[in-house]
Formats: C-alpha cells, structure tokens, sequence
C-alpha cells in the first residue's frame, strides 16, 4: 500500500528564496509566499523518518534555492524550483541513512555539509555522487545531546554549540573538540533549541523548564571576540516546555508547548504574544529579509507572521463637557455621548472637540439613544426615547430638523435599527419597545433639509417576563418574518406585512392633521400616535424559544448564508433556521474558552468570522479563521456602555470609565497571520470514520471524514488525494472531556441509501469523557467554490450525560452514584433497526464503558431524545470494544447480536433483540427505561489482556468472523454460527464456536485496528506503524505484506473500497494517532471457489 494523503506534526520551517518550506512528518511542503501562500509542491522526502531540520545554503557563492533536510538517520538534499513550485531531491534522487543520528546540519563552502552526529560528533560530508566522510571530530564530554548548532565558515574555523539532557550548554571548537571551551550552566531542565547570532554572538537556549536564556559567548569561530558565557537575560512567560528559539536582532523569539509564540523585548518581558495555533508549536522560521515570522506545532498547521507596522494606540480620555450615561459611535470620526440628564453632544475626531447637538431637556434621564449611518457615510439617522414616551428623530448633520412622536404613555426602555431588505436609499426600519411588553415597528425615511418622515408598520406583543423589551431585532430576507431577542434571553419570531403600514401612513398624525409624520412645521409639536397605532394588529410571536441564551439576554441577531446566528452572554453562539415558520435551533458554538460574554457576530468578505465580546474585563475581536484576539482593549468589562466600529480607515473602540468617554483607535492594517497550512487538531487524534464521498462536477469523488481527539472537539474535514493535505468543514465543540468514539448511521457514497443527488446525510454520534454522548445530523454536499469542494451543515439533534440521568432516577439517595469520570471507550450503531411500520422511527446506539457496562441508548431524532434503554455490568472491569451485528435467517427474523471486549482479553456475545424490542413498544416520552441485557450468549477468552480492536465479518454462507487484536500484539480469529432453538420469536438465541485462529506475536506493539476484508483476508494495524495483511486459514494467519506508515502513537483504523469505472478495485485505509495518514492499495483477486467433489 501506498500513502496518499498526510497530516502530521510540523516539525521544521525554513525560508528558501520566495518560499517557505515546512517538514510534516517525512513529508517536505513548499509555499510560494508570493502567490498568496498556497501550498506549491509536495514530497515525501526522508521514507521512515520524520523531518526534523531544514538548513537552506546562503551566504556568497551559495546555489540558489539548495536545502538540506534531515531527521533520524537519515539526510536528503533538495532543489527548491520557481519558487516552491517543484521539489526535486538532489544527489542521487533518494535520501540516504547515515550511521547515526542527526542532530543538525550547516553548509559550507564547497557546498558540502557539516554535520553534528548523535554520538557527540562533528562530520564532513560530501553528499554528491554516493555520499562520503571526509573529516570527523569528536567532542570530549558531550552527555546526551538534544539540540546542536554549528557557527564558523570553514572546518577549522567550526564550532559547536549543544543543549544536554543536564540543562547545560556545552561549546567546542573542532579544531580542538577534546575538551569544551564554554559550559553555560543556568536551566533546571533539558535544552531543547539553540540559536547562535554570529555579528552580535549571542547565544539563545530554550528548556524544558519553561525559560528562555541569552547568553554572551562571543565568535565562536576562533575570532577575538569569543566572550565569558555570562546570561544576559532570562525570559520567563511559557506555560510549557520551550521547543524552539530564534533571535531577531539582540532579542529572541521562541515557541512553546503552550501554542504561544512569544518575542521578548532587552528587559527580559513580552514584546508580542501570537496564539493562533490549537497545539504545542514545534517550530519557528524568522525570514531573513522582510521580518516575517513562520510557525507550526502539533495541529499540523503552519502560520506565517507579518510583522505590525505600528504598535496599539493607547486609550485616550476626551473630557465630555458632562457626565455620559451611553456613548455611541457615528462612523470612526464621530462619537456620540448621551449625559445623564438626557442632553446629547459629539465629539469630532477632526476637529478634537466636542458640540452639543440637544439640550437635557430633551431625552430626560433615562434617555435611550440608537444610530444608523446612512448610505453617503457621511451623516447618521439618529433615534432618541426619553422616559415619558417621545421619540425624537432627527439627522446628526441637522439636529434642529427634528420629528417627534409619542409612542407609550410610559418609557421607552428598547430601542434599536434593524436592517431591512427592500428598503429605498435613506429609509430605515427602527423598533421601539415600551411597557407591557408593546413593541413598535417604524419605517424612517432621510429627507434633506426637512425632518425625518416616519410610517408605523406593525405593533408586536412580548412575552410576559420581568425584563419585557427587545434588544435587538432582524429583518429576515426569506418571508416576510420579524426575529427579535429580549432582555430574558428568549428569540421571538413574529410575522411583518409591508400592507399593514399603507394603511397607516395615511393618518400618521402630525399636530393633529392628517399628513405624514414630520412634514408639520409648527414650534410647538405634539405629534402623538398613541390613538392612531390603535389600528394596526397586535401582533403575538409565531415562535418562541424562551430562555435560550440564558437570563442574561440576546445581544445580536444576524442573517448569513441562509441561516440566523443569534449572540448572548452565556458565551455561546447558536446557529438556527426557520422551518415552516418555526424557529429550529441547529447547533451552538463557543468560539474560545474563557469568553463568557459575546456581543456581535461580523461576517467578513474573505470568510473570516469575527467574534465581538468579553474576556474577563477586556473587549475582544476573535478571528475564527486565525483563532486569535485581533484586539484585546482594557476597558473594565460589558457592563458599561461601549461602542465598536470597524471600517477602512480605521478600527474605534469608544467606552465610558471613571465619568469620562474613553477613545481607543488604530488605522486599519492588513491581518498580521496568514493561515498557509490549516489546523486540525491540538491534540492525539483517537478516533476516525469516513463519512462517505461526494461528488464534485469536474473533479474525483472527494472523501469526507470525521474525526475526534482529546482536544475535545471533533472535526469534519476532507482529506484530498489530489493535495495530500487535510481541510476543515466544521468543528464540532460541544464536549467538555476528550472525544474517544465515534459512530455512523447513514450512507457512504452514491448508491447508498439516504444519499441523494445533492450529497449525503448521516447520523454522527460521537462520545468521550465525562461520559457524555452527542448527536448530530450531518448533510454534506458539493460546494466546488469553497477550498475543500464540499460544504458541510451541522444540526445538533440531542445528547446525553449520564450524570443527569442519574439525577433524574427516583430514590437515588438508595443508589450508588455514577463515577464522574467513566468514559466510553466505543461506539456502534445496531443495524437493522429501522422500523417503519411504527409512527416513530428509531436508532439504536452501544456503548462500551470504563466502569465496566455495556449499555444500550436508543434515539429519537424527531423528539430530539437520546435515553438509556438497557445496560449490563457484565465484564465488571473497563470495557474497551463493543461491535453491534445483525443476523437475518432465511425467513426474515432478525436478531440483533453484540460483542464486547475488556481489559481481561475476553469476548462477550449478546442478544439484544428484547431490550431493542421493547424500547420500541415503551413510551419514552413519560420517562426512561434501563432493563438489564441479561447474561451473555457465549464468552470467549480471546486474549491474555486488554482488547483494542474488534471486527464482526458475516461471511457469503450467513456465519460470522470475529477478529480481534490486543495489547500483547496477537491477533485472534473466530468463525461463529447462529442458530435458535425452534421457530417461535421467543426462541433463544445460541452460538457456536466452529473454528478458532490465533497469531501470538503478530505485531511488537498494541494492536489498535483490525478489519476482516474477505473470508481469507485480514488487514492489521499496530502502534509499531506497521500495517500488515494476513491471509487466513485453518491452518493460521499467513503474512502477505507488511507497510509503514507514519502515523505514531495509533489510535485507530478505518477501511473502504473503491471500484473504479474499468473494474479495478482499490483498498483504501486512513489511521489515526499523532496525526492522519491514508493509504491505497490494490485488492488482492479472491480465490476461486472449490470444485465440487465428483
């Protein structure tokens, strides 16, 4: 078998001209930073090894474009082409396995290399031609090395510099390497990088012990200046070890295991603090013309830095002529400041002054201000309520033109605009919320040199609550239909009709006449609508959610791509569609820990998702795309008022603090990361599934996946042969602990039932820790315009946490309660379940878990319910494995079978066909039923210890294969039948063991995958990156083939086939661990079948 796509760790990063080279596991990737960042060119340069530096030859006379790669044993030189468009390996075309390892490698003149060896050796290698030694050193009193860094132009002239496992740093000229000529003595732990600065000699160390060190050693290569190794500074700011250092000037900069890459100014502090990445960093490129900044760590990702062109302003206070009470921004030169005796004043960012608009009598003291800009950008629509009902409208360039309307009998307590689509240019729609819950919709239109002319629309009733007002509100483009948030925390949809308003345009009221609103040009206004709104409807919502943003209010609703997105401050946001003019919530999002309060969402025109909130008492603007804070502004938190506003110019932030306005402003800049490799997973990956393949027209079928890690999230993503890499649909974060199980119901492809010519849709059920269980529904189609080509919508269906189950139980107070920490270690969908000849159809979920049950859930997708129908304590340790079966006899009844595995090596069999039965008669709806499973069927001791894979196979004849593989690295395989005593549908169930195969040693690690592909064929998968196809028969397990992959630490195996349009069939596997990697290979022909005896 051969891989076909990769994702793994960065381990190396290098600049090389125009491009920037990234070494992912034994893999080289080029991006041609001129062309936007694309990936260039792809080559698996090193076989077995994963790339552990990248040394470009500079420097006078240096070949252009010349890279040497190294990792292990072995060392390849490549050739970067047109600027990272092609990749050739130079020397012979094939890296080559020296005899020990490498630590680092340095070009010198003459094009050969220098190279420091695992033993604690210096070597001259000439790596043209076959490859030979020509010089070698070795240092006196090395210890165990873990980073080297070579300094000097010529051999005699070299020096090296090590990191030991002791903490020390340990300096040798090689022209006398007998006995070190520096120790610099300082770390608590392991030197993990090293980066010497030849004009300034300046050493930098990294460590385990979270620091980062400078030290003044002078010109190592034999010069003048060789200095006393005394520290010059220490830098303490990780969370994590330290992976990697580089000195820009006289500073360092260095990366963590923590994902923070930090640069330290000369007094030992933090300069700059760039997070972006979901994993530890492993390592760091600086450029060296231009100042751009390269990193990658564990999510396989890779980000290159610009540096800022100006640092953030500091906050200004612009001394209001009285004390605010809101402030709101105009534009980015404006600020708007409403006192607490209602005058309104705005402040000129030209000019840096401040003019009063309206006098204190005006909005009284608890005055509500809303702003709307208009469409020139250069006046805004300004909307002021006051506590005794009137609604003042004017434009901010004209206040003295001002219409005025009474619209409650008491205050105004919301008050905002909300875009409407359809609208003419000058027109905006504002609402307006009063007591008992009113609710009024006005339409505003600009007129030049006269007041603002107004036509009331609907009038709307909120539900009874204590805090019974709107807080924002959204025109949906899709029906005539009205989406509003409240102060409870509830979204509410209401109905909007464009006719009501006609009607009520003709007898708006101004000074008691029958013209328009605002066209009266008395001094003494008393508009009123209070007897003329009277005819329009009171209009009650269509749908309500109560309470879904919890008590504390809806802050934003917005309308993107078909879809509502509405913000509150319980730190989530929720994704919702409207069906049948009902309100569905389809799934929720918390864009980053720790920000418990989100304000805004803002849709950016090059896909980037901009998240407004709080962090603690800092605003912060979150990129999704970056996943970084582009600003953090100290402003004391969300409870004061503040104001946002983001346009070409510039980025303002206005807040009020200490009885004053307080100004934070910077001109816009293009975005400081660009994601050139995007992230996966911070974490292991411990579990995968294909999904399924959609087609995309021009192009091959593409390959969609799920995955789930320990970073508690699962992704969606494609994994393209055609680009070797992985690219992110959805994340999925609805998990508190690790994700360690995933499980599908649903089609794999075209053919398939459930796949439908605009993709597929499936089933996702994915558990972990805490021992909670998520549900979603997963519809995947062709998007040719998105990176990946597929797009990917995910509704949350339900869930499941058996903490609350067991609070929900009677007389829990008799019962022992459920360890907080149990785990399910698996997942598989019972086949065979659907039942169509009841109203409710159901599935059916088995679980394996660490406190020793095998239980049973079932699944109500039109209820949204997941419950507990069954569990057993059976096994009474952790068990590791559950496979779910059906068996079908020649009559068509079905029994519904399941296998278990545990720590102890044993195979459990159970008939689950009652409890499956029985959830289907019961009514969950009144209450959850959990009957125990009873005794298994059959128990076979498979296995000296804990089971890690299982794999039920029914073979042509209706009998079932069962394999399965263990911690001791032995394979087990068992042929069962199924037979019942009698033919009534209470017959039992029996089986029996007909044939038992078992391979000791098959592996010298776990055995974490196994997978029967035919009667006679078996593919295996180890955490010794061997995957091995056997050949079974009576007599045993036969080798075949045997493939590395490059995938360590193995959590788990998936496989398919593909026959292709000439009939050739392909086997496909992808694996999972620290990393993706998968693999194709041909299928072996199936052998004929025996001749029948004469």
């Amino acid at each position: 078998m051969e891989p076909v796509a990769l994702v793994a760790p960065v381990t190396a990063l290098e600049f090389a001209g125009d491009a920037l080279l990234a070494g992912t596991g034994p893999e080289v990737v080029a991006f041609r930073l001129s062309g936007g960042g694309t990936a260039a060119a792809r080559r698996n340069v090193l076989r077995e090894a994963s790339v552990l530096g990248l040394r470009a030859e500079r420097g006078p006379g240096a070949a252009a474009g010349r890279v040497a790669a190294f990792g292990g044993r072995w060392l390849a030189v490549l050739e970067v082409r047109d600027g990272g468009e092609r990749l050739a390996v130079c020397g012979g075309g094939a890296a080559r396995e020296l005899r020990a390892r490498v630590w680092e490698a340095r070009w010198v003149p003459g094009g050969r290399l220098a190279l420091v060896l695992g033993c604690g050796a210096v070597a001259l290698y000439e790596w043209r031609g076959g490859g030979c030694w020509l010089r070698r050193a070795s240092c006196g009193g090395a210890g165990a090395l873990r980073c080297a860094v070579l300094a000097g132009t010529g051999w005699t002239r070299l020096a090296l510099a090590a990191g030991t496992a002791m903490g020390t740093v340990v300096v040798w000229r090689v022209a006398a390497a007998e006995v070190p000529q520096l120790r610099l003595c300082g770390h608590c732990g392991a030197v993990l990088a090293l980066c010497y600065s030849a004009p300034r000699g300046l050493l930098a160390s990294a460590s385990e012990d979270r620091s980062v060190r400078l030290w003044a050693v002078g010109d190592l290569s034999g010069g003048d200046g060789a200095g006393d190794g005394s520290c010059l500074l220490v830098c303490y700011g990780h969370g994590a070890r330290v992976a990697a250092v580089a000195l820009r000037g006289p500073c360092p900069v260095s990366a963590g295991e923590d994902g923070a890459c930090l640069e330290w100014d000369g007094g030992g502090g933090v300069r700059r603090d760039r997070r972006g990445h979901r994993g530890a960093l492993r390592a760091l490129a600086l450029r060296p013309a231009g100042g751009c900044l390269a990193t990658g760590g564990d999510d396989g990702g890779v980000r290159l830095w610009r540096p800022r062109r100006a640092a953030a302003a500091p906050v200004a206070a612009l001394g209001a002529p009285l004390r605010p009470r809101s402030v709101l921004l105009a534009g980015p030169r404006r600020v708007l400041a409403l006192g607490e005796a209602g005058g309104l004043v705005v402040y000129e960012a030209a000019a840096r002054r401040w003019a009063p608009v309206l006098p204190p009598a005006a909005g009284g003291p608890r005055a509500v201000l809303a702003a709307a800009p208009l469409p020139d950008g250069e006046d805004t629509l300004c909307a002021l309520a006051g506590s005794d009902g009137r609604l003042l409208l004017f434009a901010l360039s004209h206040p003295g033109d001002t219409t005025e309307l009474r619209l409650f009998e008491g205050a105004v307590h919301g008050l905002g605009w909300a875009p409407r689509p359809g609208l003419p240019p000058g027109a905006a729609s504002l609402l307006a919320s009063g007591p008992d819950g009113e609710m009024l919709w006005l339409d505003v239109t600009h007129r030049p040199g006269r007041a603002p002319q107004v036509q009331v629309m609907g009038r709307y009733l909120l539900p009874l609550c204590k805090q019974r007002w709107h807080t924002c509100a959204a025109f949906l483009p899709q029906g005539r239909l009205l989406l509003c948030g409240d102060r409870r925390g509830s979204l509410l949809l209401f109905p909007c009709s464009s006719s009501s308003g006609q009607a009520v345009e003709s007898t708006s009221i101004a000074n008691g006449s029958t013209d328009p609103v605002g066209e009266d040009s008395s001094s003494e206004p008393d508009l009123s609508c209070l007897s003329h709104k009277e005819a329009l409807p009171l209009e009650a919502p269509l749908s309500v959610l109560f309470g879904l943003h919890g008590k504390t209010g809806v802050t934003s609703v917005t309308c993107h791509g078909g879809y509502i997105y509405s913000t509150g401050r319980d730190g989530v946001y929720r994704q919702l569609r409207v069906q049948d003019q009902r309100l569905e919530v389809l799934r929720k999002h918390r864009p980053c820990k720790g920000l418990q309060w989100i304000e805004e969402l803002r849709f950016t025109t090059d896909g980037d998702l901009l998240v407004l909130g709080f962090h603690a008492d800092n605003f912060v603007v979150w990129s999704s795309r970056t996943g970084e804070n582009l600003h953090c502004i100290p402003c004391g938190g969300g409870h004061r008022s503040w104001s946002y506003c983001s346009s070409a110019e510039a980025e303002v932030f206005a807040f009020i603090k200490c009885g004053d306005v307080l100004l934070y402003q910077r001109g816009a800049e293009p975005c400081e990361q660009r994601v050139l490799l995007p992230s996966l997973h911070g974490r292991e990956i411990a579990c995968v599934r294909r999904l399924g393949a959609v087609a995309v027209p021009g192009r091959a079928a593409v390959n969609v996946f799920v995955t789930g890690s320990e970073d508690t999230t699962a992704c969606v993503l494609v994994l393209s042969e055609r680009s070797r890499a992985a690219v992110p649909l959805a994340r999925l974060s609805d998990h508190v602990s690790s994700v360690r199980a995933l499980a599908l119901a649903g089609p794999a492809g075209p053919g398939d039932e459930g796949f439908g010519d605009e993709g597929l849709s499936t089933l996702l059920f994915s558990a972990g820790g805490r021992a909670q269980i998520e549900c979603y529904r997963l519809l995947c189609a062709a998007d040719p315009a998105s990176e990946g080509a597929v797009g990917c919508q995910v509704i949350h269906v339900a869930s499941h946490r058996l903490d609350e189950h067991w609070e929900r139980k009677k007389n829990r107070h008799k019962l022992v309660k459920m360890d907080p920490e149990t785990r399910y270690m698996s997942l598989s969908v019972v086949p065979g379940t659907s039942t169509e000849q009841t109203p409710t159809p159901w599935k059916f979920l088995a679980a394996a878990c660490s406190d020793g049950s095998v239980r049973v859930f079932g699944l109500l997708e039109a209820a949204r319910k997941l419950v507990l129908v069954a569990e057993s304590f059976h096994h009474q340790r952790c068990v590791l494995k559950v496979e779910a079966f059906l068996h079908t006899r020649a009559g068509g009844e079905r029994r519904h079978l399941l296998c278990s595995a545990a720590t102890d090596g044993g195979v459990a069999f159970w008939d689950i066909t009652s409890p499956v039965a029985d959830a289907v008669d019961t009514t969950l709806l009144t209450g959850p039923v959990s009957p125990a499973l009873g005794a298994p069927l059959l128990t076979v001791m498979a296995h000296s210890c804990g089971v890690n894979s299982l794999h039920v196979y029914e073979t042509p004849e209706g009998r079932y294969l069962v394999a399965s593989g263990s911690d001791d690295g032995s394979i087990h395989v068992c042929l069962l039948e199924v037979t019942l005593d009698g033919d009534s549908p209470t017959a039992r169930t029996r089986l029996h063991v007909l044939e038992r195969v078992a391979q000791p040693c098959a592996h010298a690690a776990h055995v974490m995958g196994i997978r029967v592909l035919r009667p006679d064929l078996l593919l295996s998968a180890s955490v010794d990156q061997r995957l091995t196809l056997w050949q079974r028969s009576p007599a045993g397990l036969g080798e075949l083939s045997t493939t590395f992959f490059h995938v360590p630490d193995l959590a788990e195996l998936d496989c398919w086939e593909v026959v292709e349009a000439g009939g050739e069939r392909w086997l496909y596997c992808v694996l999972c661990g620290q990393g993706l990697n998968m693999l194709r290979g041909t299928v072996h022909p199936e052998p004929p079948p025996p001749e029948p005896h004469q």
